[in-house]
């Protein structure tokens, strides 16, 4: 116990706190032009330690200090009932609802086409090209799109958003898939083929389970990319729920310390997307008798 504490637990505190040390530095940094401008406006006399307590007690600081951003999610989760729209775990909850939607569609899109890609010639040379170019388009420019072409049709609420998740999450999953089911040993398939193995029992058999760490692999970056686009969907649509609607009101009103509270808990969310994907990942294996 003790050594895993030291080989996983420590470097990540380590890091945790040297990213502590640069934040408060870059927030007295930041925020002290303004703050010396108004010790001047009112004759005060300031000492630096007198800076750097008040940079850091802003209401609209331009870099909210972590204690400042540590308060702010105590307030919209602990003390602030779920239902309540303040709350950020309601509007985590509006933003994960697309998330997943849009992961599973993407997973299942990005599956289907994959084993379209490996088991047909034609499919390889035709779709593949057009996949890697779908995404060189960006995310910012074709969200606004997606939701005026569905608003216009009636389609409305969490399924645009789900689909921009789905755009996102679906490349990662086929590249990794096609990568996966082309895995197995060339002479492992040739022996099959030599027992006059049909196609498909050649793709349960080997294909299929060879290609299972692959999928998982690109689910963990599937599923955070489909948080970012629910975050991206909720942006060009005025949402009032969500956490890209808080980050829209707070640039609206200048409420820094709200947008990154919203930022932080998207993080926290992803990382427990991508836990939970692993612990997925270790019980298919477990069960499939692969060993650790």
């Amino acid at each position: 116990m003790t050594e895993t504490l030291k080989q996983k637990v420590l470097p990540v505190l380590t890091i945790v706190a040297a990213i502590g040390v640069i934040w408060y530095g870059f927030t007295v940094y930041l925020n002290a032009p303004w703050q010396i401008d108004q010790y001047e406006k009112s004759a005060t006399e300031w000492s630096m330690n007198d800076l750097v307590r008040d940079t850091m007690a802003h209401d609209r600081p331009v870099l909210p200090a972590p204690h400042q951003v540590v308060v702010e999610i105590w307030k919209t989760t602990v003390q602030k009932k779920i239902t309540s729209k303040r709350s950020l775990i309601y509007h985590s909850w509006i933003t994960l609802s697309s998330t997943l939607l849009g992961f599973v569609m993407g997973t299942f899109t990005g599956m289907m086409l994959a084993i379209f890609i490996v088991e047909n010639r034609a499919m390889d040379k035709s779709l593949m090209p057009w996949i890697i170019t779908s995404q060189t388009v960006p995310i910012l420019a074709i969200a606004p799109m997606i939701i005026v072409v569905l608003n216009a049709v009636g389609l409305s609420g969490l399924l645009p958003k789900a689909l921009i998740s789905t755009y996102l999450s679906f490349f990662p999953i086929a590249v990794g898939m096609v990568k996966g089911l082309r895995s197995p040993d060339p002479m492992l398939i040739d022996l099959m083929r030599t027992y006059n193995t049909s196609r498909w029992q050649l793709f349960f058999a080997l294909r299929l389970p060879s290609s299972v760490p692959y999928l998982f692999t690109s689910m963990k970056i599937a599923i955070a990319i489909s948080l970012v686009g629910a975050i991206v969907g909720e942006l060009p649509t005025g949402a009032v729920a969500g956490l890209g609607a808080r980050l829209l009101s707070g640039s609206y009103y200048g409420q820094t310390i709200q947008i990154w509270s919203a930022l932080l808990t998207a993080a926290t969310l992803a990382a427990l997307l991508v836990i939970a994907v692993n612990i997925a990942a270790q019980i298919t294996q477990r069960m499939m008798g692969v060993p650790k």
